[in-house]
């Protein structure tokens, strides 16, 4: 199961590189830079285990929060020509924080778990 979790953490920290590294059009990009480079860099202190509990439950905690406040007033899902580009970006946006937010409460879950079984 340990292995699993590695795997999964730096299949993780590939995929949140790569959703950092599209975001070089976007007229905010930096933000995103940041995100997703925050989530990346958490992924693989997972990884090489590294990350305690409380830096994964914080980071968790920012992206559920951001997730909620970048929430599109109406969400139109996220294929362009389906409602307001606006809307749709904004739901795009918010879901990937919310993918961000599961991850690092997975990791926190899992690293409470093994850090139970030490003691």
């Amino acid at each position: 199961m340990k292995n699993l979790f590695k795997i999964l953490s730096l299949i993780f920290t590939l995929l949140f590189i790569w959703a950092a590294y599209v975001q070089y059009n976007d007229p905010d990009a930096l933000l995103w830079y940041a995100l997703y480079g925050v989530a990346a860099a958490a992924s693989l202190l997972f990884y090489l285990g590294k990350l305690n509990v409380t830096g994964a439950v914080i980071l968790s905690g920012i992206y559920f929060v951001s997730t909620f406040l970048l929430w599109p007033e109406q969400f139109e899902g996220v294929t362009i020509g389906n409602g307001d580009i606006v809307n749709i970006e904004r739901g795009r946006e918010s879901l990937g924080l919310l993918i961000v937010a599961i991850i690092m409460l997975i990791y926190a879950f899992r690293l409470r778990l093994t850090n139970k079984s030490k003691v």
